[in-house]
């Protein structure tokens, strides 16, 4: 099967299909409403919207597309957006990492730099959070918002970091 966005009803055992051929999709979130589902395509540097209630029962979207960064999880945001954690930033936005890793095959690392951005309800950008040297945190894989602070994790890294949005 292609990557796909499935449901699966625990009561009836019947698995749907949603979304299918989606370019590793990773990262999946609800909206507040209940009424969509932002699924994330990581080399695409995109996110889509699947309706799952409401007029557009069924329908899909584009929800955000050519992100600064590979977006690696999404998550709800206390003003009713969405963070979303970057693990890596693109070098040259407007191609897929897929594009750029063709015409380098010589490449053996990403580098450091952590990128975290806050989406608003609609996909407009609200604002970031960037290591551009991967100092406190490198390739932030996930970002949680708890009691004012956005505590971010990596899969490199055996540690979470705290970040206060307080004073930021």
């Amino acid at each position: 099967m292609k990557p796909s966005l499935l449901e699966y009803d625990t009561v009836t055992k019947e698995l749907k299909v949603f979304m299918v051929g989606l370019r590793f999709p990773n990262g999946v979130q609800l909206s507040p409403a209940e009424d969509f589902v932002l699924v994330q395509e990581t080399t695409m540097a995109s996110i889509r919207r699947y309706y799952v209630s409401s007029l557009m029962k069924g329908g899909a979207d584009m929800f955000v597309e050519n992100m600064p960064g590979l977006p690696d999880n999404i998550r709800l945001s206390s003003s009713g957006g969405h963070w979303v954690a970057m693990l890596a930033v693109r070098p040259n936005p407007g191609f897929s990492l897929l594009d750029f890793l063709s015409e380098q095959p010589w490449i053996k690392f990403v580098p450091k730099y952590s990128l975290v951005v806050e989406l608003s309800e609609t996909g407009s950008y609200r604002r970031s959070f960037r290591d551009p040297n991967g100092v406190t945190v490198a390739y932030v894989s996930e970002a949680h918002e708890h009691n004012g602070c956005l505590y971010l994790g990596s899969f490199r890294s055996p540690f979470i970091c705290r970040l206060s949005l307080q004073h930021v």
